[in-house]
């Protein structure tokens, strides 16, 4: 059972990633985030050296968990091809599937880290600092099985491949409704189920095409 104090930390951190997820790390203050905490301002900085090292233990307390459900994915499907590699369309999948079923299954509990791993990952000024600090460890275990499933694939086209993926990944996080816009209602970016169907088929043919 959590003690108070971690409670209050939770608290903290819930309350900041909500806000920054909305406004940015530059459109929130720590005052903000503590009166959003119901919490005195004081123990911003009891819980935190400062409101960047805040913004990073937001980062960084789910990415473990992003990382630990998406490894454990691939590595599954390694062990059902133990003589050759699996599919792009498979490890693809196990990229992206765990995370869209996770904000699927939890919504409430993921929606706003996810937004903001969006935003991260479009931010010139954030993105290549964060996103290689939580991510690329695992990003760079993907790409050594995308090598595998794609021997004959130059890094150039690997590399961008996995760029417009990210990409797609990250956009798809947003849930912005500018599809359910342009659609006029046909599909809706919340629609997550249509998504795990659609995005490993549609990028598996992208890296095949252009690793051709």
């Amino acid at each position: 059972m959590k003690n108070d104090k971690q409670k209050t930390r939770d608290r903290i951190l819930d309350a900041a990633e909500e806000l920054f997820a909305q406004k940015g790390h530059e459109g929130v203050s720590v005052r903000q985030i503590m009166a959003k905490a119901e919490a005195d301002v004081s123990l911003a900085y009891y819980h935190f050296k400062s409101k960047r090292d805040l913004f990073d233990q937001v980062m960084l307390r789910r990415a473990d968990i992003l990382n630990d459900i998406r490894l454990k994915a691939l590595e599954a499907v390694e062990k059902r091809h133990p003589a050759d590699a699996p599919t792009v369309e498979e490890i693809i999948d196990a990229f992206t599937h765990p995370l869209l079923d996770l904000l699927a299954r939890e919504h409430d509990e993921w929606k706003y880290y996810f937004r903001l791993i969006a935003q991260v990952n479009n931010s010139p000024e954030w993105g290549g600092e964060l996103m290689t600090r939580y991510f690329d460890p695992l990003v760079e275990r993907f790409v050594q099985a995308l090598r595998k499933a794609l021997p004959d694939c130059e890094d150039a086209d690997l590399f961008w491949s996995y760029h417009f993926l990210s990409g797609a990944l990250t956009l798809t996080f947003a849930e912005t409704g500018r599809i359910d816009n342009l659609s006029g209602g046909t599909v809706k970016s919340s629609d997550l189920a249509s998504v795990v169907e659609r995005m490993p088929k549609f990028l598996a043919a992208g890296f095949e095409r252009l690793c051709k």
